[in-house]
């Protein structure tokens, strides 16, 4: 199972979110068995705030576990409240969870 999380990132956070997930979240996400498969901005055909990324869960189990301890490690939520001393990054987002057809180069 896979999950895309599309972040609508606030004006001019853009490089202080994606500094965020590459020097802080990552080890986080390594901490607490959360696997991502890519990171995304859109170069062409989308709004310029948008970072998307997806997660591989090995089903809604693994993600409820895995996310309810990274959401609540204190660690991870004083790195996150520093990052934002300056405001709140990400001005709202949506998930999907999806699964792969039979024929995906992902099955």
């Amino acid at each position: 199972m896979y999950e895309m999380l599309r972040y609508t990132v606030n004006q001019g956070k853009m490089e202080a979110l994606k500094s965020r997930f590459g020097n802080i979240t990552m080890k986080y996400f390594e901490r607490h068995g959360i696997r991502p498969v890519g990171f995304f901005t859109n170069a062409v055909g989308g709004p310029s705030n948008e970072f998307t990324y997806i997660l591989q869960w090995d089903d809604m189990a693994h993600r409820e576990r895995a996310w309810t301890a990274f959401s609540s490690d204190p660690e991870w939520i004083a790195d996150r409240v520093a990052t934002e001393a300056d405001g709140a990054l990400v001005h709202h987002y949506e998930n999907r969870f999806m699964t792969p057809t039979e024929y995906s180069p992902l099955h």
